[in-house]
């Protein structure tokens, strides 16, 4: 058994002390915020995590899990100290924003009376192992002490990382110290992953280009998807065919609203401003920013269509379902939602919004002007011209569509559902009297005119029966049946 002190109670915080503690160690959790302290203390947590409250609640009782705001507490003979605090995007800039690591490798040198293992469990650009260490020095009451520096990358997905801490694919890890690194490997000894040792730099090199590829994979299959939409492929199909090739797989090839999140959009951020910083062009990573930007804009073109062009959507009102950035979370940092209700709301719209979990920290980021909550999809969808899904929210799969069309105004041609995350069966959703648009069906292309889509009544059933127009299914493993709606991966979201 280890004492640890986690500075930072944020996801991966939090996270990172309670599964540590889960593991058989003494953890504090150390967080200058009191408020968020005081919270834990009490049982309540600051974050919404799967998992996570049993896991808070049976480490606290057993006395392994403790909270404080105080340094000279939290350092009492500590023998590794993660930090894990945030380091956002600077303002009005690209670079990762270093001052609360800054903050902590100060105070964790003024009140260290011991040798000990300091871990870089954020995401820090490459060379932060040493700045950590240079403050640390700086600092130290009593400068013969032992301090070693491990850059230590976190990989939790939010929505499920207690399984990720628990059950890594790897665990990296990278000092100048390989003693140092051959101790804090001790600490993940009974998860049984496999365990990669190398230097600071390129430890911390392989966070930000594992997050690059991961969302450099988002942004391929959503460009795809606009290119799908023109050319009358289907790009579920497209991603489902080409990930049965091992050299490319399945994993992030699911089109969307693109990534959000506290991750991807920094990370890569962070990774091009340091590419810039090194005299380099970061030309791919420029380009998946880039896309991820506009791939949020389409659902407001695909209103704008049904609706009669830029313009129409004054005076109307949408439902939309799903704020938090994935599911599983009540994360809004990057949400695509922000963008899009936003927009909607520019635009002269109002909007009804409804998330099982987000609804709290959305009334931080959203605008209150012609915002409405609602408590559950139906009464968001009540009196609207137009149902969005954002989220790809597991209960979301399950809606009663009667019920929901029943709810919307009634429209001649079709009530309108964007299904922002490909959900559901585009023929079902026809079936069902919807004005139904995915990402990347292709059916402009299909329908042979480019501006129906393949919903008006006269294309969409000839005699009971699906009109020619429509693509017939695949004998694969990606073919969906009928009047069911689509699994979903939450791999389009954070992924990290």
């Amino acid at each position: 058994m280890s004492k640890i002190c986690v500075v930072g109670t944020g996801y991966v915080g939090l996270v990172t002390g309670t599964c540590l503690a889960d593991l058989g160690n003494q953890v504090t959790c150390l967080d200058v915020v009191a408020a968020k302290i005081e919270r834990l203390k009490t049982g309540e947590l600051p974050i919404y995590e799967p998992g996570l409250q049993p896991m808070v609640t049976r480490n606290v009782d057993a006395k392994r899990l403790r909270f404080t705001t105080s340094y000279a507490e939290a350092m009492k003979g500590v023998e590794f100290i993660f930090i894990a605090v945030n380091t956002p995007t600077v303002q009005d800039g690209d670079g990762a924003d270093m001052s609360y690591v800054e903050s902590a490798a100060r105070s964790i040198a003024e009140h260290l009376r011991n040798d000990a293992i300091i871990v870089n469990k954020s995401t820090m650009p490459v060379g932060s192992g040493d700045l950590v260490s240079a403050i640390v020095h700086e600092h130290l009451v009593d400068t013969t002490l032992k301090v070693s520096v491990v850059s230590n990358p976190e990989f939790l997905r939010e929505g499920s990382a207690v399984q990720d801490f628990l059950q890594p694919d790897r665990v990296v890890l990278g000092s100048t110290d390989r003693a140092a690194a051959d101790k804090v490997a001790q600490l993940y000894h009974s998860v049984r992953a496999p365990i990669v040792i190398t230097d600071l730099y390129t430890a911390e090199m392989i966070k930000y280009a594992s997050n690059a590829f991961l969302a450099t994979k988002i942004s391929f299959i959503n460009e795809m998807a606009r290119i799908c939409d023109r050319l009358g492929a289907d790009v579920t199909e497209v991603a489902a065919g080409m990930g049965y090739d091992k050299r490319i797989g399945r994993a992030f090839l699911y089109a969307g609203l693109g990534f959000g999140g506290s991750c991807f959009p920094k990370d890569v951020k962070a990774l091009a401003h340091m590419a810039g910083e090194a005299g380099l062009h970061p030309q791919l990573l420029d380009a998946v920013m880039k896309i991820n930007d506009d791939q949020r804009h389409i659902v407001i073109e695909k209103l704008e269509h049904e609706h009669g062009g830029p313009g129409s959507l004054k005076g109307k009102t949408f439902a939309v379902l799903g704020l938090a950035f994935k599911d599983n979370t009540d994360d809004m940092r990057e949400a695509p939602s922000i963008h899009i209700i936003r927009w909607l709301i520019e635009a002269g719209a109002t909007v009804r919004a409804f998330d099982p979990v987000a609804t709290e920290t959305a009334r931080q980021a959203l605008p209150s002007a012609g915002l409405t909550y609602c408590e559950d999809e139906y009464e968001a969808a009540r009196g609207t011209h137009g149902v969005l899904v954002i989220t790809e929210w597991k209960r979301f799969r399950d809606i009663n569509f009667a019920r929901l069309r029943d709810e919307m105004l009634p429209r001649e041609e079709g009530r309108v559902l964007i299904d922002g995350r490909n959900l559901y069966d585009p023929i079902e959703m026809r079936r069902l009297g919807f004005r139904y648009h995915g990402i990347g069906h292709g059916v402009e292309r299909r329908n042979g005119n480019g501006h129906s889509n393949g919903n008006s009544r006269s294309d969409e059933r000839s005699n009971g029966k699906i009109a020619a127009h429509t693509k017939p299914a695949m004998t694969t493993r990606a073919t969906r049946p009928a009047g069911k709606a689509k699994a979903s991966s939450s791999s389009n979201g954070r992924g990290k």
